[in-house]
């Protein structure tokens, strides 16, 4: 029995160390606080994508293969100009979200960001910087962390901290569809004009391919609003990468 092995079984004795997703024994607890079953339980998107926002499409029958986006992304302009997520934000890739986010399990990032890194890799290959998504310093204070710059850390690209969220505004999650675009309005601004710290000057984003990070996408409003400020900013075009994504409907 290997060194590694004695470990996994010591501390799956001693400790009893439970999966941070699915609350399971850990088997083999040095191999991170997530089982393998959860994470071989993590749901996918798989092509077609939309590849304005990255909600999956019905099928190549139904869409243009010139335009690929969807319907809500035709009808409304907005300033991304592509997204990709691993999955949908549900069943066990939901779970480990969580876990990392709201339970302080910091050391899901590396594994999180090369999921994503998996998943969208065409899209890291055509950006300069990567740029997390702020949160406001009083919420980063109570949680110790922002869970985007975690995963951005680890995305392989330079990291720019480009943005300030200088109004704390109420949590998305708690607000309906409808009310979030108009509740981060105004929330973001160029990290330079933050009078409590030192930003980037507006020369490091001029003219360069931006990825936006964060955790999870829901209605797109945050990322919206971080994108038109990266735009004013002199960005040339910006993505957004995502673990999870709320699709805004639901395939048959």
């Amino acid at each position: 029995m290997d060194g590694r092995r004695i470990a996994d079984a010591l501390l799956a004795a001693l400790i009893a160390s439970r999966c941070a997703a699915c609350d399971c024994l850990l088997a083999q607890p040095t191999r991170g606080t997530v089982c393998p079953e959860c994470w071989a339980a993590i749901a996918t998107f798989t092509p077609p994508l939309c590849r304005r926002c990255g909600d999956p499409l019905p099928s190549w029958r139904a869409v243009s293969r010139g335009s690929q986006r969807c319907v809500r992304c035709r009808r409304v302009p907005r300033p991304l100009d592509g997204g990709r997520a691993v999955g949908p934000y549900k069943g066990a890739l939901r779970a480990i979200v969580h876990a990392f986010k709201y339970d302080g399990r910091r050391s899901l990032a590396r594994p999180l960001a090369q999921l994503v890194q998996r998943h969208a890799e065409d899209l890291l290959s055509q950006a300069d910087l990567a740029v997390p998504v702020p949160l406001h310093w009083s919420r980063q204070h109570r949680r110790g962390f922002n869970q985007a710059a975690e995963l951005t850390a680890h995305l392989g690209l330079p990291v720019v901290h480009a943005l300030c969220r200088h109004v704390r505004t109420q949590a998305q999650v708690t607000l309906p569809s409808a009310r979030r675009h108009a509740n981060v309005r105004g929330a973001f601004v160029p990290a330079r004009r933050a009078w409590w710290r030192r930003g980037p000057t507006n020369a490091v984003l001029r003219g360069r391919t931006i990825v936006l990070v964060d955790d999870v996408c829901t209605t797109g409003a945050t990322l919206d609003a971080c994108a038109r400020v990266l735009k004013a900013e002199g960005a040339r075009r910006v993505l957004a990468l995502t673990v999870a994504k709320v699709v805004a409907w639901r395939p048959r």
